[in-house]
């Protein structure tokens, strides 16, 4: 399953102290305020941390140089619980619900984020739906997911059926996802096509590389200024920080992206979250066919933004 836009995992390389060990040694020393031995025990045997690219068995024993990659999920033992958090919910049914996510919020538990978050709120709004608020469903009707500082469109399954079948969706590319940003300069209308993988050195950043998985990046310009755009931007792929990679790239970062963007724009125009909005979606209904479409209006910070920058609303 993969999800656009986010990152809950890391990665490390084995160093000559760690050589040798078990590998769930020495994910238990490596993070220690995350989990115990137990707890990355069972993120191996979900094959949720991989060697070299492959998973692997807890015995098995790292040599120097081999990279490990983990993906952390909430320990079963933590119950997942419904919180009464407001949602600005958008299109409502029996099968989805699509809610304009505000920035700074957490999509699932994670560590650093056990409640607070989406799936807390979507919990406590669909009551406990059969199937989808069991222990051993970590994400409960989450289809895709957003950066927590980006804001915008969220799609959310009320029913497994509804899920599997959105899931399959936007695997296959058939649901439509147009994002806007406001970029430091200007990227004009091009289509960006190069691929992502992990940053070789920062590992908790993605990179262009002639190894990593194909993306698509679509990019319209609705207006500019002398040092800043509203950009529409349009993804055919989902990679992890796909828009933020490609547009740094293209040398107009997002502004306010703390991990790409430009430290001295962010500065200036005192930007503390990557400027990034799912805007809109449009969609056949998978169980009733119903066409849908919905947009989400700009949050304030952007508005206000582009209200200094350009002297006009959007």
């Amino acid at each position: 399953m993969h999800f656009n836009e986010s990152d809950d995992g890391d990665s490390f390389t084995i160093q000559e102290n760690q050589a040798g060990s078990r590998l769930d040694k020495i994910l238990a020393a490596q993070y220690q305020s995350i989990g115990s031995r137990t707890y990355f025990q069972m993120l191996i045997d979900k094959e949720l941390v991989l060697l070299n690219g492959a998973a692997v068995k807890k015995r098995i024993k790292p040599i120097l140089g081999d990279e490990i990659e983990v993906f952390f999920i909430q320990a079963p033992e933590v119950q997942l619980t419904p919180q009464e958090i407001p949602l600005n919910i958008l299109f409502e049914d029996d099968d989805l619900v699509i809610v304009n996510k505000p920035p700074g919020m957490v999509i699932h538990p994670a560590p650093g984020h056990w409640d607070g978050t989406f799936v807390n709120a979507l919990l406590y709004h669909c009551r406990y739906l059969p199937g989808l608020s069991s222990e051993s469903s970590l994400r409960p009707g989450i289809v895709h997911r957003l950066d927590k500082e980006t804001s915008g469109v969220l799609i959310a399954a009320k029913s497994l059926k509804a899920q599997q079948l959105l899931i399959e969706m936007f695997a296959a590319r058939q649901i439509y996802k147009e994002y806007w940003a406001i970029c430091v300069g200007n990227p004009g209308n091009c289509e960006i096509n190069l691929p992502i993988g992990r940053h070789p050195i920062h590992r908790k950043q993605m990179s262009i590389r002639e190894d990593g998985r194909c993306a698509l990046t679509f990019c319209e310009t609705l207006r500019t200024s002398e040092d800043l755009s509203l950009v529409k931007v349009v993804i055919a792929t989902g990679r992890t920080h796909q828009i933020r990679v490609h547009l740094k790239h293209r040398g107009t970062p997002i502004l306010g992206d703390a991990l790409y963007g430009s430290k001295q724009a962010n500065l200036r125009y005192t930007q503390t979250r990557q400027q990034l909005h799912a805007k809109k979606v449009s969609f056949s209904h998978p169980l009733t066919q119903q066409q849908i479409e919905v947009e989400a209006p700009l949050p304030l910070d952007m508005e206000e933004c582009l209200n200094k920058k350009f002297r006009s609303k959007h």
